[in-house]
């Protein structure tokens, strides 16, 4: 599927092309779902599970195949890098200072994205997730403010497999991570999942954005569970790298409530 050329700054165009091709040679990527085409051209919120330092390699792939260009919201860190960091200002995306009295920035520019009708990708956990069991942690209420002030629907979206290229830990021992993934070519799935229903949410500015946040992790989790059906406890691929973190781990819901 061709991404759409208005709006798509030539650099992300050209970023968007070659994702797919680097991730070639590591995975066998599996794209499915989609996004509406009521909503493809914005504004929307994607928001997606972190569990992997290549997710965002892999969702720019996935992104590409499924023809949608969103600005993504990403670490000030790679900002700051030789290249790569001229070329994601070049692409349009926006620079998240995280632990820094500037964390603050990234809000009102996304919003100001999305009011312009931007795709906007973003991770609501605010990092790799650690919970033992690779589910979703509790979200930060970023992406619910980011809703609220504008109006523009979350879509969720799933990942998984990611970890089984690139361990937590890259990008420590990198070339035996690409070498290893280049042998066993693990298959990564992304799932674009159907819109959160924030209608019902209510009460007072904080209260709305903690409920908004639950059913948006809510919608992640409900998205992922197709493609770990085999694996709802521990994971095929266990990344010993990986730390844990009980802190923000998500209550687990009723299998008969989850959406497949």
């Amino acid at each position: 599927m061709d991404i759409p050329a208005p709006r798509t700054p030539l650099m992300w165009r050209l970023m968007l092309a070659l994702a797919r091709l680097a991730v070639f040679p590591l995975c066998r990527l599996r794209v499915c779902g989609d996004v509406p085409a009521e909503l493809r051209a914005g504004p929307l919120i994607l928001a997606a599970n972190h569990v992997s330092p290549i997710d965002p390699v892999v969702m720019t792939a996935a992104c590409h195949k499924a023809g949608i260009a969103p600005r993504i919201l990403a670490t000030g860190g790679l900002f700051d890098a030789p290249v790569v960091g001229a070329a994601m200002r070049a692409a349009g995306h926006i620079r998240v200072d995280r632990n820094t009295t500037r964390v603050a920035d990234a809000l009102p520019a996304a919003a100001q994205a999305l009011k312009d009708g931007a795709l906007v990708l973003v991770y609501p956990e605010g990092r790799i997730g650690l919970d033992p069991w690779m589910w979703p942690e509790r979200g930060k209420t970023g992406v619910a403010r980011m809703a609220a002030l504008t109006g523009a629907p979350v879509l969720p979206v799933a990942q998984w497999g990611a970890h089984a290229v690139m361990p937590y830990e890259t990008p420590k021992h990198l070339l035996r991570s690409v070498l290893r993934a280049m042998r066993r070519r693990p298959v990564v799935h992304v799932r674009f999942g159907t819109p959160v229903d924030l209608s019902g949410v209510s009460g007072t500015a904080g209260a709305q954005a903690m409920q908004a946040t639950r059913l948006i992790m809510d919608g992640i989790h409900d998205t992922l569970v197709p493609l770990r059906a085999t694996e709802m406890q521990t994971p095929h691929f266990v990344d010993t790298t990986r730390a844990e973190d009980l802190s923000r781990v998500r209550p687990r819901r009723p299998a008969g409530n989850r959406v497949t």
